[in-house]
């Protein structure tokens, strides 16, 4: 249900849970997950997700939500691997190396940032002064 409102409605990011809809967004990079986390908390366990870049970060804080199942248009190497070593099942379209910033020559900053995350508990706060460093340099 969710891949198929994912891709209907064209947005980046879907979360269904008991064939109800959780969450929808069409903003880019982590805000629609961070947004979403805020706004549902523990609602979010056992949801299914589709989202359109799964990257380390998105991955962790997927994790940290307690999806049951992910789909992701485009997952990393390290977001398909903190997915799979947390025993959530994930389903993609393409597997990249590495997710990159929007002029595509550089890692994205919230993959940089996910490097020093060793528990999806500390993904949230980490990857939101992430977002607001990156707020700051626009």
């Amino acid at each position: 249900m969710a891949r198929q409102i994912f891709r209907e409605r064209n947005l980046s990011l879907v979360m269904v849970k008991e064939g109800g809809l959780l969450f929808e967004s069409a903003s880019s990079g982590i805000n629609g997950l961070l947004q979403a986390i805020d706004a549902l908390n523990g609602s979010l366990h056992g949801s299914s997700v589709a989202d359109k870049v799964v990257g380390r970060a998105a991955a962790l804080l997927l994790v940290y939500a307690h999806a049951k199942e992910v789909y992701a248009a485009t997952v990393s190497n390290e977001g398909l691997k903190a997915l799979e070593e947390n025993g959530v099942p994930v389903e993609y379209d393409a597997l990249v190396q590495q997710i990159l910033d929007r002029t595509g020559k550089n890692i994205c900053p919230f993959e940089k940032a996910s490097q020093t995350i060793r528990a999806p508990e500390e993904a949230p706060e980490k990857l939101r002064a992430c977002v607001e460093n990156v707020r700051k340099r626009i």
